[in-house]
């Protein structure tokens, strides 16, 4: 199998390391390149990051069978446990871990809450892929996280921020939230590449037939995604590097609970898929979807907020440092776990995927 693939796919986490470092290199060694990236933006996020993003969505929203969606819709257990550790269980642990680890930190500690509040919408979908994982299951599941984000977020800011830690007798922040930046956000970086992938597939299906499709055409634009990937991590990096390397000690502070939110999230959310009896495909989507965040909205939101030197900014760029190596770390994990007992590879739902 390994033999079988392209070099890119083979050698991918070093790919994203040296992406990181290359990226790391930029933002320190070349004057002015933040104010370059961020001198034009879309949806609050800058004109090449948006663009990786774009590049990054396309193919992997391309290669769901949209047809098939009805059988995700209807599945309950597999929704209502998605919503519930999204939206009830991903804030409340990051709040926890934020207060319990960064206590004398509060623009860090507020940081990472927000971090916690977004919900991924972009690159779980290229982990899920990764990972074999249910490409109509993760399209669906996206959808309902962006719905929420546009509907949730601010509410649950205000309580993260503001009510909960006056419960507790602790500290509180005050922030204002764009509803309308949240959902330009939702619209451009998950609308325009659904429906082009939609159309995509429409068009190809009824011109050429399902068989050329994903035998002939899925190939050639698949590498597409892994290149957006590395290109916006890259930039993702270029427009923070000075701002992390020249902070180590408070980028590893961060790290820490950011460590233990993603292999936490991951871990609960890998149980109670297995628990309720997804299969491995769709257990694979649950726990990726959880445990991946919306670094974009985030960073986006720390800036606008509180401005672009400010710690909850930093704890926001430190965000994709962690979660790009351990999400990658992970799918190899979630591999090496689908042929353990009660996640055979024979599972009915597994899509087939890369690696």
């Amino acid at each position: 199998m390994v033999a079988r693939l392209s070099l890119l796919d083979r050698f991918l986490p070093v790919w994203i390391i040296v992406a990181m470092a290359l990226g790391l290199l930029l933002g320190r060694l070349v004057p002015g390149i933040d104010e370059t990236l961020e001198a034009v933006e879309v949806g609050s996020v800058s004109l090449p990051i948006a663009i990786g993003l774009l590049l990054m969505m396309y193919p992997v929203l391309a290669k769901v069978r949209y047809t098939e969606t009805s059988r995700v819709t209807g599945d309950r257990k597999l929704l209502l446990s998605s919503l519930v550790l999204n939206w009830v269980l991903g804030p409340a642990l990051m709040f926890a871990l934020a207060w319990l680890l960064l206590p004398d930190l509060p623009e860090y500690r507020t940081g990472l809450i927000i971090v916690g509040l977004a919900r991924c919408i972009a690159m779980v979908l290229i982990w899920n892929d990764l990972a074999c994982g249910d490409r109509e299951a993760a399209a669906v599941l996206v959808a309902i996280n962006s719905v929420f984000q546009i509907v949730a977020f601010a509410a649950l800011g205000w309580f993260y921020l503001q009510t909960l830690p006056g419960w507790l007798g602790l500290a509180t922040t005050s922030a204002e939230f764009s509803v309308g930046a949240i959902a330009i956000s939702v619209l451009v970086f998950l609308g325009i590449p659904l429906v082009a992938g939609f159309l995509t597939r429409l068009v190809g299906e009824r011109t050429k037939g399902r068989e050329w499709y994903e035998g002939r055409f899925l190939p050639k634009i698949g590498p597409v995604a892994l290149y957006g990937l590395l290109f916006t991590i890259v930039m993702l990096f270029a427009l923070q590097g000075d701002a992390i390397t020249s902070q180590p000690w408070d980028v590893a502070r961060i790290a820490l609970p950011l460590l233990a939110y993603f292999v936490l999230m991951f871990s609960l959310s890998w149980v109670v898929g297995a628990r309720l009896g997804l299969g491995y495909a769709k257990t694979s989507t649950l726990a990726f979807t959880a445990a991946g965040n919306n670094f974009e909205l985030a960073i986006a939101v720390a800036i606008g907020t509180f401005g672009v030197t400010s710690g909850q900014a930093l704890a926001g760029v430190v965000g994709p440092l962690i979660e790009v190596p351990v999400l990658v770390a992970l799918v190899y994990v979630a591999l090496w776990l689908r042929d353990r007992p009660g996640h055979r590879a024979t599972d009915p739902t597994t899509t087939p995927g890369a690696p």
